[in-house]
């Protein structure tokens, strides 16, 4: 029970974080994050679509994979996805409360929160499913720091991005994703795990 509570307050926090990064500071400039949630935001800017519902439909294909080869996984992500999104969507009303400061330190910012919100759930074994879910296989497969490979998917959802949009877009989403991958790697890191010897 006291493991059931940690990890769901871990959802809800990291949550929290990540739906609050992406409606107060990356949104309001029409940056980008990397991954599924990238994805999410090119629809919402392209079609006005939700983007908390566009992450689930995005991360259908992962989560069949994760199912058939990395079940635990499958199990630990699928309430961070449901959690996440439906905040991200909720407090799509924060947006009219956006800080009036400059875009590359709203996408820095953002990175930074979006980050540790995938972070801390992360150390708590558990995600927001999507690129997060791919990344920790992918990660575990080749042996790698899951931040990394984060930033790699990131990198080719911004890229189209940028094509897409502008040269602008993509230099704030740019750093939107390096905050994002240090903030992950920093609460990922085995000197911050809750299991990590002092």
């Amino acid at each position: 029970m006291k493991n059931f509570v940690k990890k769901a307050s871990a959802i809800l926090i990291g949550s929290v974080f990540l739906s609050l990064g992406i409606n107060l500071f990356l949104i309001p400039h029409q940056v980008l994050d990397g991954g599924v949630i990238g994805l999410g935001l090119i629809a919402n800017y392209v079609w006005d679509l939700q983007v908390g519902f566009t992450i689930i439909c995005v991360s259908i294909p992962i989560f069949t994979i994760a199912w058939f080869q990395f079940r635990s996984y499958f199990y630990n992500s699928l309430h961070g996805l449901l959690v996440s999104s439906f905040l991200i969507d909720v407090l799509s009303d924060t947006r009219n409360y956006q800080v009036n400061i400059d875009p590359a330190v709203s996408s820095i910012l953002g990175g930074v929160l979006v980050g540790c919100g995938i972070g801390y759930m992360l150390r708590h074994q558990t995600s927001t499913g999507g690129t997060d879910l791919l990344a920790q296989m992918i990660a575990k497969f080749m042996k790698v720091n899951v931040g990394f490979v984060i930033l790699f998917i990131d990198l080719i959802v911004i890229l189209l991005g940028g094509y897409l949009f502008s040269a602008h877009t993509l230099l704030l989403s740019t750093l939107t994703i390096i905050s994002v991958a240090l903030a992950t790697m920093l609460l990922t890191s085995q000197r911050f795990t809750p299991n990590a010897s002092l």
